[in-house]
């Protein structure tokens, strides 16, 4: 069961689209040669894109072996691979612009695009790094806009020895992680007693990125 969506008293209902990027991002740079950029409330109508998402979205529930027993994944899910058409168009201007920002440091385009539904405080992501692929051995890039109820997203160096950060994203809001960040660092979303609503995360990954 979904947890009741409640909008932002920010957004104002006004037709989905896009803020600027350039100046209005915000980069930290971290140990290791990571970073995150953040740019709060990129998306704007973000609680419209919300709604469409959530009935235009084929999710489906994932079930994955952990130790001697398989167990549900506490979200929803759906991937779509390089030439797939995407549920909105909304979400293609957002890959246009950020290929237009990021392009020629990340050196290709980001060219897929999973979306995680968290249902309630109940649904979470474990501690990990994307590093299914090249980015295991190569620095890249993943950015993620939040859409929905705002949720922590926790970061933290990979084999302790420094600090938790800890940002709160939704409405629209974009960060992203660069350079060493998916080998050297790592992020969750926790779960959390409190009543949340629902949030989707929709994340743009380079090609062998996951």
């Amino acid at each position: 069961m979904t947890a009741p969506f409640q909008g932002s008293l920010l957004d104002t209902g006004e037709q989905t689209g896009l803020g600027p990027l350039g100046s209005s991002v915000r980069r930290t740079a971290l140990a290791h040669g990571a970073w995150v950029d953040v740019r709060p409330s990129w998306v704007t109508g973000a609680d419209a894109l919300f709604d469409r998402l959530v009935r235009a979205v084929p999710w489906r529930a994932e079930r994955r072996r952990m130790y001697d027993r398989v167990v549900d994944v506490p979200r929803l899910v759906c991937f779509y691979d390089e030439g797939t058409a995407l549920p909105d168009p909304v979400l293609d201007e957002c890959r246009r612009a950020l290929d237009a920002h990021y392009g020629a440091e990340l050196g290709e385009p980001f060219r897929t695009v999973g979306l995680c539904l968290y249902r309630d405080g109940g649904d979470s992501v474990a501690w990990h790094g994307d590093t299914i692929g090249r980015g295991k051995k190569e620095d890249t890039m993943v950015a993620i806009v939040s859409i929905g109820t705002p949720r922590a997203l926790l970061l933290r160096p990979r084999g302790g020895g420094g600090p938790t950060l800890r940002h709160q994203l939704g409405h629209g809001d974009l960060l992203v992680m660069g350079g060493s960040c998916q080998r050297t660092w790592e992020h969750a979303i926790p779960k959390t007693a409190r009543g949340v609503g629902p949030r989707i995360s929709i994340q743009f990954r380079p090609l062998n990125v996951r």
